[in-house]
């Protein structure tokens, strides 16, 4: 395994300015500071990562150049080049070859829009796209919630009314991710009983910026869920389930931990959540072969007031405060938490210990194999049924 381009980058800027015995903290210092970049700074700009080979549109197929994605079983989206288009693909038909020169081939269960082509495409674990409405034909409204940032695009959608409990539902998408993360959710919350509410938060693309443009890994955007919470509660909520995605359930932690109205949620459902931060980065330095003194810096200049202006970063970020292993103590809401014991991206291990920690509150199910909050994917009956069971 190699370091990422940009870490070598780094590094080799840091050596080039650097000299005599400074150099290995110039390069530590810049190469912290570049990790340290990496985990706040939001990812808008993503690019095409998949190879669409052949497209079969008498036997309803497509065929793929062979990557972890793209082998993964299960159902999964593709942005069509540029995202031009999307469409929707079925679990694994064959695979073909090894390396660089495999291939993978999968049934096409549909097009969303644009014209599937050979050519770049991007995956997309969501599988859905669009809106409540054209995803899953949702009765549902653009409603505005106010946060302390400004105003948050919203998506809320309402249950059936013959079906309507009177308790809603928040839904928390991931870091970079997009409120289509949550589509997944939908429909067994729909068919609950549950009223939805899907807002974007600080940083999202179409909603408003922090004033530093950076992430706080759920410090300030807890602000954001609050909000919604008491958007929700002044419209009539009875009670409140919270319901996040990786850096989304960090999110959750904190709300759950800082708002005034937090008594009013009932349950809380985490898919691939960030119990701790800190696991985080200490597994995604080993992933690109940071030394782990750089991963420590790299926290050390977040946490510190002295080099906000390294980072661009309006408040310090503290990790440690991140750590609900370390904060179990303080966790008072029954939680519910599905991790895949394969997840490369957030380690699964937190998830049990704060269930450890935590017996009778917090219950796990380690999906037995999953990419990163894919499971819903890989078994949508499942992870449905599991969902269901515990709300209910």
């Amino acid at each position: 395994m190699t370091a990422h381009p940009a870490v070598r980058r780094a590094v080799a800027v840091g050596a080039g300015v650097a000299g005599g015995a400074a150099l290995g903290g110039a390069v530590s210092m810049g190469t912290a500071t570049y990790f340290a970049h990496r985990i706040i700074t939001p990812e808008h700009e993503k690019k095409d990562d998949s190879t669409v080979v052949a497209v079969a549109a008498d036997e309803g197929t497509v065929t793929l150049r062979a990557t972890p994605d793209t082998t993964a079983r299960g159902r999964y989206g593709l942005w069509l080049q540029g995202g031009a288009g999307h469409a929707r693909l079925g679990d694994v038909l064959r695979t073909e070859g090894t390396g660089r020169a495999g291939t993978v081939t999968r049934p096409v269960l549909g097009v969303d829009s644009g014209e599937l082509v050979p050519g770049p495409a991007r995956w997309n674990k969501y599988f859905y796209c669009g809106t409540p409405g054209s995803a899953l034909g949702l009765d549902y409204e653009d409603v505005l919630v106010t946060s302390d940032v400004g105003d948050l695009p919203t998506w809320r959608v309402p249950p059936p009314p013959e079906a309507d409990t009177g308790d809603w539902a928040i839904l928390v998408h991931g870091r970079s991710a997009m409120r289509e993360e949550t589509l997944r959710a939908l429909p067994v919350l729909h068919r609950l009983g549950f009223t939805s509410l899907v807002p974007m938060y600080r940083n999202d693309i179409g909603a408003p910026p922090s004033t530093d443009g950076r992430y706080s890994l759920g410090l300030s955007e807890w602000r954001d869920v609050d909000a919604a919470m008491r958007f929700a509660l002044a419209h009539g909520a009875r009670r409140l389930v919270l319901v996040g995605w990786s850096m989304g359930g960090a999110i959750v932690l904190q709300a759950l931990n800082r708002s005034d109205v937090a008594h009013r949620v009932h349950r809380v459902v985490l898919d691939g959540p960030v119990i701790d931060w800190g696991s985080v980065l200490a597994h995604q330095a080993e992933l690109h072969l940071i030394p782990r003194p750089i991963d420590h810096l790299a926290r050390s200049l977040m946490r510190s007031r002295a080099s906000r202006h390294l980072l661009r970063i309006a408040e310090p970020v503290d990790v440690a405060a991140t750590n609900w292993v370390d904060r179990a103590d303080e966790v008072s809401h029954r939680i519910f938490i599905i991790h895949s014991a394969t997840d490369e991206t957030v380690p699964f291990g937190p998830s049990q210990d704060l269930a450890r920690r935590r017996p009778g509150l917090v219950h796990t199910f380690v999906w037995p194999s999953a990419r990163h909050c894919q499971e819903w994917n890989t078994n949508t009956s499942l992870w449905e049924d599991l969902v269901a069971s515990f709300l209910r």
